[in-house]
């Protein structure tokens, strides 16, 4: 006993000390990039950065420091948020397999979803994940599913009649969040599994509860010492109810995939379309090893997810925007009153002003907020200018530093976007000279850019599509930003994600 109690000082000791190594190094290696002082010598930033409006801070810094800034985190670790175009190209592209998911991260991808895409690192892993994967997000996927997208979308809309027809009026209040998220989920389900989750019949649905109470929920203390601790502890994750939470959500997740995946007949058919067959095919002619049956769980579950909040999200920002620029939604709604419903090929090339407007909401309100990475070694990384006071065109980011590419930043740079990029303006799409994938970060870019990026605006586009040739929308209220896993609207004041839309009958 005595051996075990002088091993576990010792561990600890050199642990200790190789934690103060590792700062004091990060500390010398990053002396010159500016930053904020430290508010807290225990949280460093992360309090203020947690109850504050989302993204707010990093607009504020990066206006007043340049591109690169260094803030502090728990415990006195340095962290790095990145503006500056060379540095995300390098980071996002050339040196993409350098710059993995911070370690907290990966732990609660695995946790929650499972070793699927999300998760996974390395080049040679990554690629073989990506090349059966990738087939059943391409665009012919998209393409193939787009009467998918309708057939929901026309069953929100009865869903909504109803409701009308039961309050006996032409105009009536619909919680637009709650819709967001049964149209993202009943959508993916059919799509990824041939599996209709029915959450559009309006009633409660426990899957749907599952996901939503996992993150979408007023700011507690317990949440924010998880967020601020699990950059340095990851195995934070497993504990208290939200450790609970996560483990409830991947069993369920993971039940329903398997339990498919054992369904002989949906998996086997050839001419399935389904994002499983697709992988599953996929997987049978390019893989030496084939995917187990948890591997296929992983994956599923990392798709239904990624289909569902920040799709619901996005949804949900789009309606607002509408029904706060009702010149834009009259306009959009008249150039989407043809017959029949647009092919995927018409809602991508035939519809200017709906597509102006789907890129514009996705520049001022990315679902996701950071795009996280650590450096897995010492690094130079090329810099487009450089940092004050210094003449190096380089900046070395030393092993272990957690990098955060802030997208709302990015997406508001004003030598990018002009005076008015904190402005929402859907016709700057229409009269720029040049339009390019990196300007826009909400899927990401590089090898490790979002597969899912057609499938999500086809879905998007087919709703909105549908819901403007039978409704007006309008917002009394005064809507913020609300951060839970993604970035949602909630009615200022309130508690977790909510938009109360007036929505009044055109057909």
């Amino acid at each position: 006993m005595l051996y075990i109690y002088h091993f576990s000082i010792a561990f600890a000791f050199v642990y200790i000390l190789r934690f103060f190594q590792q700062r004091l190094s990060s500390l010398f290696a990053l002396r010159l990039v500016p930053g904020p002082k430290t508010s807290s010598w225990v949280w460093g930033e992360e309090k203020v950065l947690y109850y504050n409006t989302p993204g707010a801070l990093y607009l504020d810094w990066h206006r007043t420091y340049g591109n690169v800034v260094k803030f502090t985190g728990a415990f006195g670790h340095q962290l790095l948020s990145v503006t500056d175009p060379h540095a995300i190209s390098f980071i996002l592209g050339e040196g993409a397999y350098q710059f993995p998911k911070p370690k907290g991260v990966r732990a609660w991808f695995r946790m929650l979803l499972g070793e699927g895409i999300l998760w996974v690192e390395g080049k040679e892993a990554h690629e073989k994940q990506r090349r059966s994967v990738g087939p059943a997000l391409s665009p012919q996927s998209a393409r193939n599913l787009t009467p998918v997208f309708y057939e929901n979308a026309a069953k929100m809309v009865t869903q909504w009649h109803r409701l009308f027809d039961a309050q006996h009026s032409d105009e009536i209040v619909i919680e637009m969040t709650n819709w967001a998220g049964r149209f993202a989920l009943d959508t993916v389900g059919r799509a990824t599994l041939s599996y209709d989750f029915d959450c559009l019949r309006g009633q409660p649905h426990a899957l749907a509860e599952t996901l939503d109470g996992l993150t979408n929920h007023e700011k507690s203390l317990t949440s924010f010492y998880m967020k601020a601790l699990f950059w340095l502890l990851p195995s934070i994750l497993h504990l208290g109810k939200k450790g609970q939470m996560i483990r409830k959500t991947r069993k369920e997740l993971g039940d329903l995939a398997t339990d498919i995946l054992k369904d002989a007949e949906a998996v086997s058919d050839p001419n399935s379309k389904t994002l499983m067959s697709l992988m599953l095919r996929a997987d049978k002619a390019t893989a030496v090893v084939r995917m187990d049956e948890e591997q296929v769980a992983a994956q599923m579950r990392t798709i239904i997810s990624a289909g569902y909040e920040p799709v619901s999200a996005t949804i949900a920002w789009l309606f607002f925007e509408l029904a706060t620029n009702l010149k834009w939604q009259q306009a959009i709604r008249e150039e989407v009153s043809t017959a029949g419903d647009p092919t995927f090929d018409e809602l991508n090339n035939a519809y200017p002003l709906l597509d102006a407007f789907f890129l514009e909401t996705l520049r001022l309100h990315p679902p996701v907020l950071e795009n996280h990475h650590e450096a897995a070694e010492t690094i130079s990384i090329p810099l487009s200018e450089p940092v004050a006071g210094s003449g190096d065109l380089h900046l070395v980011i030393p092993k272990g530093t957690i990098i955060s590419l802030p997208v709302n930043v990015i997406q508001k740079d004003k030598l990018t976007w002009g005076f008015d990029a904190d402005d929402f303006r859907p016709e700057r799409w229409l009269h720029r000279g040049t339009r390019t994938s990196r300007e826009l970060l909400a899927f990401s870019v590089g090898p490790r850019g979002c597969l899912g990026r057609n499938f999500a605006a086809a879905e998007i586009k087919a709703l909105t599509v549908t819901l403007l040739r039978h409704f007006a929308f309008s917002c009394p209220h005064e809507i913020e930003a609300f951060q839970s896993f993604v970035i949602r609207p909630r009615v200022k004041g309130e508690g977790s994600s909510s938009l109360p839309l007036t929505v009044r009958r055109t057909l």
